[in-house]
């Protein structure tokens, strides 16, 4: 996926707001003053603030994109390139334009992503790449960023966020691999010979497995394309997007990290009960 890299690299530009529409630019030039908003929920920004950071706003990139047709091979496993490209371009153009919004506000990063994707009705070949998340900076002026330059991004929780900074590691990006995969068809005297029988169906088991091997190794590479030391909060979620029911994206997204000091302390576990919890199933005691 070199080509991908260099693609979404080169369009990249910190001074930009070309991708952003006229209400967005009004929308961040109003959080410049002292307002800010925030999808965090109230622990989440009790914590990032504790973590030494200062929230400045919710941040958004947006792509909505054709997604070209690939015919494929029947009774062939393989994967389906140009679906692959395209929700991998898809997702880059959500989360750069993301990052700009985030550049705009002067921000070291971007907490508690979140990368959604939608069908709309009105084009059967056309989905809605979304990025979201709130842009924050050190209140210190402490150097957060990417090696890259570009602001930081991680889809940790608040929670998870102070954790990793209290126990000396920090977020370097969000990193990601896809791969769109076609299943193949069981064969008429292949379906014959397993009629009533317990037994592994081989063909299917390598296509998930290969699929969601080269998601994974994707995923690996950004991450060491990104300087980092380690991935946590890995996902890998299994989806179709109104594809034929052979055709399967596998995509695994995590939190690419480096340390930022040799000693490594983690915080003693205290026991939490929540009253929300409680509130909505009961409480069910130690």
């Amino acid at each position: 996926m070199a080509d991908k890299d260099q693609q979404s690299q080169e369009e990249y530009d910190p001074s930009s707001t070309a991708g952003i529409p006229e209400h967005g630019r009004e929308r961040l030039e109003r959080m410049k003053g002292t307002l800010f908003t925030s999808d965090l929920s109230v622990n989440e920004f009790l914590l990032v603030r504790a973590a030494g950071f200062e929230p400045l706003g919710l941040v958004v990139g947006s792509s909505i994109y054709h997604i070209g047709f690939q015919a494929s091979n029947w009774s062939k496993n393989q994967e389906m390139d140009v679906l692959t490209q395209a929700m991998y371009h898809a997702r880059e153009l959500a989360m750069t334009r993301m990052e700009e919004e985030a550049e705009q506000l002067g921000a070291d990063g971007i907490v508690a992503v979140r990368l959604d994707v939608s069908r709309r009705e009105w084009g059967n070949d056309l989905a809605e790449f979304v990025a979201i998340g709130t842009a924050v900076r050190h209140r210190e002026g402490e150097l957060h960023r990417a090696p890259s330059g570009r602001p930081f991004t991680s889809d940790l929780s608040g929670q998870d966020f102070y954790t990793l900074l209290s126990a000396g590691y920090r977020p370097v990006s969000m990193v990601m691999g896809t791969c769109v995969y076609h299943v193949a068809h069981q064969g008429l005297g292949s379906w014959l010979s397993r009629v009533g029988r317990n037994t592994e169906m081989p063909n299917f088991t390598q296509a998930l497995y290969d699929a969601r091997e080269l998601a994974m190794e994707r995923m690996q590479a950004e991450a060491e394309a990104a300087q980092a030391e380690g991935i946590v909060g890995v996902q890998l979620v299994e989806g179709n997007h109104g594809w034929s029911s052979h055709v399967l994206e596998y995509f695994a997204v995590g939190t690419a990290v480096i340390p930022t000091s040799d000693d490594h302390t983690i915080p003693d576990p205290s026991f939490v009960l929540s009253l929300d919890d409680q509130r909505q199933s009961g409480f069910k005691g130690f």
